[in-house]
């Protein structure tokens, strides 16, 4: 594991800016984040605006599987090891009666441009149960105009049956969960995977009619350095995906229990982090990747980095994506749906969510009702994590607010200023290239209910 020298390759200043700002802050996958989500929101909020959609748009569509193989101890994913077909069967079943439930509630059928299937490990289900579940959800919803089916999937438990009944059914998008080669560090997050795996899979998948993959990387993980981190991009890129996601770990034992299976002494520090994810962009950049936001790369080619450089990246529960429904419909345990003005996320807890689902009722539990503020202060965070630049008057005018609702954080970012991390002209607040990795610290000055929920969330490095 190599350990970086800031005053040796990184800037001089380094260990002061992360002092300084290396803060817990959300990733702002959403505004209002999870962490603002109360029981005050629940089934009859969700119904009521399933209700009011406006169904000439298509919506997307998200279904939660919540099983894998073995618990990975990096994890922060609502998951459980589960090695047994009859409880995934049921839960299939059960997803199918919460569709039924949304689409009552919705009152005709909606029509659905993307479908995702995330979790845990999707492909854990059996082939039969992915078909169970695919044609039932072509039963109920409006398929007919599917742009997009895409799919989280462990290499480790992907089978040639799974990969074919696949794309038999339409899978166009897969991500490949890799985190990291070293058998070291795989080892320390009981996590297994050879790279000949990843190799076999990613091409059964092009095979079949995927003509999009995603490799979900990590840096931060136990007894990893930048050299562990460059050796693995060097082998993975010779797979030619067409996007990537590094993603830094975020230690949050205090929340997932199981990740006090890690042993920090082996955790690199910020610097360390901070140095793995320079080397990372950088490396990636040089071999031909496009950096989108703050930790997605994709090819030129591929329809993200067109939304990105048209200024119509969106940011949702899955990160960066070009999704732009204003409705989602968010099926299983702890999935989180959308509908303007609203959030709803379902039961965590497995049980509870198949004991609302068999009594017949929405299994919401908790979420947030947006106020205007919050859909102003939603744009502000979302540009910037997205575009790395936002005009906040113009923000304002279309939100109908006054530019002083925000005017409060000019002393924070006349700081951020002085610093060299974002450049002020007038309204609009640019993140300069120095100042990227410090975007979430920089999103953070803008939301004023992060106060209450701080010690919630991960370092901002």
């Amino acid at each position: 594991m190599t350990t970086p020298d800031p005053e040796g390759g990184l800037w001089p200043d380094l260990a002061d800016l992360i002092v300084r700002y290396d803060a817990n802050v959300p990733r702002y996958t959403s505004y209002p984040t999870a962490a603002q989500f109360t029981p005050a929101v629940g089934e009859t909020d969700w119904t009521r605006s399933l209700a009011a959609a406006d169904w000439s748009r298509p919506a997307s569509l998200y279904v939660h599987i919540p099983f894998c193989k073995r618990l990975c101890w990096y994890c922060g994913c609502n998951t459980r090891a589960m090695n047994r077909v009859d409880p995934m069967v049921s839960y299939v079943d059960l997803v199918l009666r919460e569709a039924d439930l949304a689409i009552a509630a919705a009152g005709e059928r909606p029509r659905i441009a993307a479908l995702h299937l995330g979790g845990g490990t999707p492909n854990m289900l059996p082939p039969e149960v992915l078909r169970t579940l695919i044609d039932g959800l072509s039963q109920r919803f409006d398929l007919s105009g599917l742009t997009e089916f895409a799919a989280e999937l462990d290499p480790e438990v992907l089978t040639p049956e799974w990969i074919d009944m696949a794309g038999s059914l339409g899978l166009t998008r897969a991500s490949l969960g890799v985190q990291d080669l070293s058998p070291v560090v795989q080892a320390a997050v009981n996590r297994p995977e050879r790279f000949e795996t990843i190799e076999a899979a990613a091409e059964a998948l092009r095979a079949v009619g995927v003509f999009s993959l995603n490799l979900d990387l990590m840096y931060g993980l136990p007894h990893q350095g930048v050299d562990e981190v460059l050796a693995t991009l060097d082998r993975v890129t010779t797979l030619r995906p067409e996007r990537l996601a590094l993603f830094g770990y975020a230690h949050v034992p205090w929340m997932k229990p199981h990740q006090k299976l890690i042993d920090e002494a082996a955790l690199g520090g910020p610097l360390a982090r901070f140095a793995m994810s320079r080397a990372a962009h950088d490396r990636l950049v040089d071999k031909g990747w496009r950096p989108i936001g703050l930790d997605h790369f994709a090819l030129p080619h591929d329809d993200m980095a067109a939304a990105d450089q048209a200024g119509r990246l969106r940011r949702n529960f899955q990160g960066y994506t070009t999704d732009t429904a204003e409705v989602l419909i968010g099926l299983g345990a702890s999935s989180i749906s959308r509908a303007p003005g609203l959030y709803a996320q379902n039961a965590t807890v497995e049980r509870d969510w198949r004991a609302a689902v068999a009594q017949g009722r929405l299994p919401v539990v908790r979420g947030v009702a947006l106020t205007p503020r919050d859909l102003f202060v939603a744009e502000l965070i979302e540009r910037l994590m997205c575009d790395f630049v936002v005009d906040v008057d113009a923000v304002a005018e279309r939100h109908g607010r006054a530019a002083g609702d925000v005017a409060v954080v000019r002393p924070a970012l006349d700081r951020f200023a002085a610093d060299g991390l974002i450049e002020l002209a007038g309204s609009s607040v640019r993140m300069t290239p120095r100042g990227a990795p410090f975007v979430r610290a920089v999103a953070a000055v803008f939301d004023p209910l992060l106060q209450a929920s701080e010690g919630r969330h991960a370092k901002v490095i």
